[in-house]
């Protein structure tokens, strides 16, 4: 299967399996604000300054996935995040200390937000969970670990979201929830992809050990409207 879409992830779901989220033009777009702050643009046609800055609302922060097109002035650079793209193309077949793995729905997006705003703030909002299937681990009614699906081109799901409890880490708990999602989407004909930092390279040995091979590596570029 070519993975050239990986290239430019988001502007394929935008323009694809994701365009009811989108919002935009022709050559740049964005999922809608309450979804996901991330833009995409179409790399064949860069010159988007004026597009872009048509988009965004003072004083808003959004991400870039992979090549940075010039910008408007109206737009600062706050950081790079270097990651590496890794895909899963063969099931996962380890299951070790089994514990519940429950849907999460409307009703969790709370419990949700609080869970990952604690352990990874700035990327998730609570509408976040509407862009795929999202399931968690509960112990004594609390939601303790969680991970979803999120940028979704075509027969290509991102695995995202991954988080659990600094009060509940080392149960594997996060490996047995992605190992869940990754073998439903198999099982569907999409191949799931997921972005880790690159500096965290506990957890990219984590999921090298579940099969994920490493494809590239990408930036997320982290910008503002000043003006």
């Amino acid at each position: 299967m070519p993975f050239e879409k990986l290239d430019n992830p988001a502007w394929w779901a935008l323009t694809g399996p994701q365009q009811q989220f989108a919002t935009g033009t022709a050559h740049i777009k964005r999922y809608q604000r309450d979804i996901l702050s991330f833009v995409a643009y179409d790399h064949s046609m860069p010159d988007i300054a004026n597009e872009l800055d048509s988009l965004l609302e003072a004083g808003e922060t959004f991400y870039i996935i992979g090549e940075l097109p010039p910008l408007p002035s109206s737009c600062t650079l706050v950081k790079e995040l270097p990651c590496v793209q890794m895909i899963l193309q063969e099931p996962v077949v380890i299951v070790e200390n089994a514990v519940a793995i429950s849907p999460l729905t409307a009703s969790h997006s709370i419990d949700m937000f609080n869970l990952i705003n604690k352990v990874q703030p700035g990327l998730y909002v609570p509408d976040t969970r509407r862009l795929g299937d999202y399931y968690g681990v509960w112990q004594e009614d609390k939601l303790v670990a969680m991970a979803g699906e999120r940028i979704q081109p075509e027969h290509l799901t991102e695995i995202s979201a991954v988080v659990t409890d600094p009060d509940y880490t080392g149960r594997k708990y996060a490996q047995q929830l992605v190992t869940h999602l990754c073998n439903a989407n198999l099982n569907k004909g999409n191949i799931p992809f997921l972005h880790v930092l690159q500096s965290n390279e506990r957890a990219i040995k984590v999921y090298e050990y579940l099969g994920f091979k490493k494809r590239r590596t990408i930036s997320f570029w982290q910008l503002k409207k000043t003006e």
